[in-house]
């Protein structure tokens, strides 16, 4: 039996694979944890840098799987709660992650593969892809994905995804600022791969984390306790070893690779 999820590393990007291709790599319980142990290991792996997570098959993620949904109809509270709080916990770990994450759209990506993909720090689809948070159409509600796309789109387009579960083209999500880059099929690969070579090379692991880490959190915060929270990372951000590096490189008009 070939392994759920895949991993492996190509100078500092890590690949995470969606390897259920037979089942459009739709997710039930135990394929999201298993997603949750591998993105782990990623996120702890010295040699990776930048996060890819990409699907096998001619699907992204498909959503919940037809098990999962019949499961659904007869769980008790407490165990639906608990099937959420796994979908959840890998949201989180995405998002605040302290490693630039890129999703590699190549098909569908549908209600919690749409979530997966566009929970990415970056997200490029290749111009067959389709886009759609579909809940609402089976009487189920987008809960989880919604608190990350109101940051991420806002209260108006949120609204107009969210209610209306219409399946989007790649073009349409990228107006829709859910994605970043429509990319041709046989392209997609070697675009990511550049993309996060770029980051690799030309950022600071340290300053990446840090910025990832701010975006989050000044979110939350009223503008002055925002602006002083801001002050004191600045402050902090000085005293790295990255910073101190990348400041002597400058003055001395050296070129640094990082």
């Amino acid at each position: 039996m070939n392994d759920l999820v895949i991993y492996n590393v190509k100078e500092r990007v890590g690949y995470i694979t969606l390897n259920r291709p037979e089942k459009r790599n739709a997710l039930s319980f135990d394929f999201v944890q298993q997603i949750k142990r591998v993105f782990v290991q990623a996120e702890s792996d010295e040699n990776c840098k930048v996060i890819v997570i990409k699907g096998n098959g001619d699907a992204f993620c498909s959503g919940a799987d037809l098990s999962s949904l019949q499961t659904m109809q007869n769980n008790t509270y407490d165990e639906n709660l608990a099937d959420s709080k796994n979908l959840m916990e890998l949201f989180a770990m995405i998002y605040q992650s302290r490693k630039v994450v890129i999703a590699q759209v190549e098909g569908a990506a549908l209600a919690g593969g749409c979530g997966l993909a566009t929970i990415c720090d970056f997200c490029f689809a290749t111009n067959d892809s389709k886009f759609a948070y579909t809940e609402v159409k089976i009487g189920f509600v987008p809960a989880i994905v919604m608190v990350f796309l109101l940051r991420k789109v806002g209260e108006q387009t949120a609204k107009r995804i969210l209610l209306t579960a219409e399946i989007l083209t790649a073009e349409q999500a990228k107006s829709f600022q859910l994605i970043n880059e429509v990319v041709n099929f046989e392209e997609i690969e070697e675009h990511v791969f550049n993309f996060a070579q770029k980051l690799c090379k030309g950022a600071s692991g340290q300053s990446l984390a840090l910025t990832k880490q701010m975006i989050d959190e000044v979110q939350n915060r009223s503008l002055i306790d925002a602006l002083n929270y801001a002050a004191e990372m600045n402050a902090y951000a000085r005293q790295t070893n990255d910073c101190k590096k990348g400041i002597n490189a400058f003055l001395n008009k050296e070129k640094l690779v990082w």
